[in-house]
């Protein structure tokens, strides 16, 4: 465990002497027994809430808070490594705030900081809330390996949602260490860009929307918690009927996640007729993965420029759909669900849209123009669809694991009409099952009328039209239920 000299009387300025240690941790949640750091409470009276301001910002190792008979001084004995910058960054900008935390043996564990405000110091720089939002990301993030207090000032530094450049400084003072060492010194270099006087308005303001995107993303390491199996087949048996091979694939994934703590090195391709239920498989996986999803169509995107964003020399510059999806999903871990992969070669005039999918598939980084910046992304997990194998180039497909999904039987479709679309479809506009009825002929019937169609979408929008008229019925005609048989079917669908 490390420790540090902080003093700053003058015969020890350069003299090793410890004052705290360090201990890391990556819990996500903070309590007594978990706490962010333990203060010294011998012959003080520290409360369950204190107030006071952090001091001693060149030693950083005092919490000062009011008594009765004055100001009281306790000492820092320990920090989570997460928050060494936080606490500085309090101390430096007299921020009051409110220690909540209990009196254990070894001293006063504190587990929440609240920002008040009163006595004169410093308002954060952002409006209220900005410290709990620090507070949230530092404590899902990773503990950094190393501590290093000794920065360069030059690299240390203005509305919630990190937009402003203060905002964005002080960010990056108090969590730059947690972000990816590439992506904090792309930070620091764009920071000065932004506050420079000695470039363009222009640039001042490409710079500034870049590091509110980039910061606004929670980066996360590729450690994968363990999945329970069984969780992930139930999800896929209330999400998919029959599929046994496909579900047997992603239970497959799991167990590989289980055992690595990794994704695995390739994606899946799913390949099969138009409403298949390709794009359910998907969610389904983000949903076991426990990861924020998020859809590219290939079909709308006709021009590299649109993946890759384009260079900040541009007035109207602005980054790519791919880093827009990053923003969006609010962490770098994320199910990317590729739609109509078969598309991708169709570029027209400046490139092939299928060039930039490789180097995003290839778990190498991805750079956007705009961002100018390698972004990792290797907790990226990509699932693609197609209709037609046969339109997808041979390098990307070498980068998926390929299912092909069939099409389903008559009984498979019996079972699903009756089983899931139509009960689906009665519980969305609040129908009993014994108000809407569908005799065996009528089951019947409903299949001989999709027979030549692929997938079950006709089959969802055939319950949609049969539950709709059952409603109407029971609404107009003042019946209490309607049964469906194949003579009624056949005139209601044909």
């Amino acid at each position: 465990m490390p420790v540090f000299d902080f003093s700053n009387s003058p015969e020890k300025a350069n003299v090793s002497q410890c004052t705290y240690t360090i201990f890391r941790t990556n819990e996500s949640t903070t309590s007594p027994e978990q706490p962010i750091l333990v203060l010294d409470n011998k012959g003080k009276n520290l409360k369950h809430h204190s107030c006071g301001v952090f001091t001693n910002p060149i030693k950083r190792t005092a919490f000062e808070f009011k008594e009765e008979n004055g100001t009281v001084s306790a000492d820092i004995l320990q920090i989570d490594a997460r928050f060494v910058s936080l606490l500085k960054w309090l101390g430096e900008n007299h921020i009051n705030v409110r220690l909540s935390g209990v009196c254990r043996e070894d001293g006063y564990a504190v587990y929440k900081i609240r920002e008040i405000a009163f006595g004169g110091g410093a308002k954060l720089s952002a409006e209220d809330g900005f410290l709990q939002f620090m507070i949230d990301r530092l404590l899902a993030s990773s503990a950094p390996a190393d501590e290093i207090e000794d920065e360069d000032p030059d690299e240390t530094g203005d509305s919630m949602k990190l937009t402003s450049i203060q905002s964005i400084t002080d960010f990056i003072n108090c969590a730059g260490k947690t972000l990816p060492d590439n992506i904090r010194l792309w930070a620091r270099r764009n920071l000065a860009v932004a506050r420079s006087h000695e470039v363009s308005p222009e640039e001042r303001r490409h710079a500034q929307r870049a590091l509110s995107m980039m910061l606004n993303i929670q980066w996360k390491n590729n450690y994968f918690e363990s999945i329970d199996p069984e969780e992930a087949r139930r999800i896929l048996d209330e999400e998919l009927y029959g599929m046994e091979r496909v579900k047997q694939r992603i239970i497959e994934t799991v167990i590989q996640i289980n055992r690595t703590h990794t994704l695995p090195a390739y994606g899946l391709l799913l390949i099969g007729p138009a409403g298949t239920g390709k794009s359910q498989i998907a969610y389904a996986v983000a949903r076991i993965l426990k990861l924020p999803w998020t859809t590219l169509d290939m079909s709308s995107i006709n021009d590299p420029e649109q993946l890759t964003g384009s260079s900040r020399i541009y007035a109207n510059a602005k980054p790519g759909i791919i880093m827009d999806a990053f923003s969006m999903a609010g962490e770098s871990n994320l199910v990317f669900i590729i739609n109509e992969l078969d598309k991708a070669a169709s570029g027209k005039g400046n490139g092939n849209p299928a060039d930039v999918l490789l180097t995003l598939l290839d778990n190498l980084g991805f750079t956007d123009n705009y961002i100018e910046c390698m972004i990792p992304t290797s907790g990226v997990y990509p699932i693609a669809t197609a209709n037609d194998k046969d339109q997808i180039s041979a390098p990307l497909m070498s980068r998926f694991a390929v299912i092909e999904i069939p099409d389903y039987t008559p009984e498979e479709k019996k079972v699903i009409f009756s089983r899931y679309a139509l009960p689906k479809v009665l519980k969305r506009i609040g129908m009993r099952e014994d108000e809407c009825i569908l005799t065996p002929d009528g089951l019947d019937a409903v299949i001989v009328l999709h027979e030549n169609t692929s997938g079950i979408r006709d089959l969802e929008q055939a319950a949609e039209h049969i539950a709709a008229n059952a409603l109407y019925q029971i609404e107009v005609n003042h019946v209490s239920s309607v049964s469906f048989d194949a003579e009624m079917v056949r005139e209601l669908l044909s």
